[in-house]
């Protein structure tokens, strides 16, 4: 729940008369008036798919590339790590369309005082900062993602359960709400640091390590440097970055070999979202409006 700012220069608590069924209706809105931005300059939303489906297909043909030379990839075969790959593109493809486009605003609204305005609404304002613009253009991801995915699949030839798919879908959503958690509460920062410019940073240089298989980041036992080994400790189990798209793959194409990692990746999700939500109601408290 957000505090509302008065001309007086305190605050007061809105309720949110909206049930479940209002926020529904809500995000169609959203969904509707994204629709018609993106129609609006139909040229734009053009170029975004021409270019993510060129990133897609470089990325396809790297790796095709790479396994032209070799077979297995510490225990990834082609197949194996093109379900892997789609399956981290669907995540950040869905984490790309509902909130990166909002996250990185928040800063802004903060700055122009367009926060008082949304603190306002009859409605919670993390739901409304997290979802109000949709990036249509990136569903185009999800579409490519899922192509790749069923591609991967049927090279593979071996038969899925309903429960392996079931456990799939339920770890992309956890996958979902864990990146969701570190976008909204570096986003929430900004109410202390004035204006966070380094949020695409931010997301490229924690995401890069969840496009590789956790098994990548073995380190060599005869090294001198042994960093590898603490790198995939620290975001394996402190910050489970390394789980949240290894842990669906390996559940749909291979065998999960400590399964304690489901556990460890569902765990990692609740705490960033129960953090998340506490840090972004810290930073609504200490917002100061534009009319105070």
């Amino acid at each position: 729940m957000s505090n509302s700012p008065t001309s007086s220069g305190t605050t007061v608590v809105p309720r949110y008369p909206l049930g479940v069924t209002g926020y529904i209706r809500v995000l169609y809105t959203f969904l509707r008036n994204s629709l018609v931005r993106e129609m609006t300059f139909r040229a734009n939303f053009i170029i975004q798919i021409i270019t993510r489906a060129f990133w897609f297909f470089a990325q396809v043909t790297l790796f095709e590339v790479i396994y032209g030379n070799v077979n297995v990839i510490n225990g990834w075969t082609r197949e194996e790590y093109f379900a892997f790959m789609a399956t981290g593109m669907l995540i950040n493809a869905i984490v790309e369309t509902f909130f990166m486009p909002n996250c990185a605003n928040f800063s802004e609204l903060i700055r122009t005082g367009n926060l008082d305005f949304a603190l306002l609404k009859p409605i919670d304002t993390q739901f409304l900062i997290s979802f109000e613009k949709v990036n249509l253009a990136m569903l185009n991801q999800v579409v490519l993602a899922l192509g790749l995915l069923a591609y991967a699949l049927t090279r593979i030839g071996e038969p899925i359960s309903m429960i392996q798919v079931g456990i799939y879908f339920l770890y992309v959503a956890i996958g979902v709400a864990f990146f969701y958690s570190l976008m909204i509460t570096l986003a929430a920062t900004s109410v202390w640091l004035g204006r966070n410019q380094g949020l695409y940073d931010f997301w490229f240089y924690i995401t890069i390590f969840a496009r590789y298989p956790r098994e990548i980041y073995n380190g060599r036992k005869d090294s001198v440097i042994e960093g590898a080994d603490v790198l995939q400790f620290a975001f394996t189990y402190v910050v489970p970055i390394l789980l949240v798209v290894t842990v669906p793959a390996k559940a749909l194409v291979k065998t999960v070999e400590q399964p304690h990692f489901f556990v460890v990746g569902a765990i990692g999700a609740v705490v960033g979202l129960v953090v998340s939500r506490f840090t972004f109601k810290l930073a609504l408290k200490s917002y100061r409006s534009a009319s105070s």
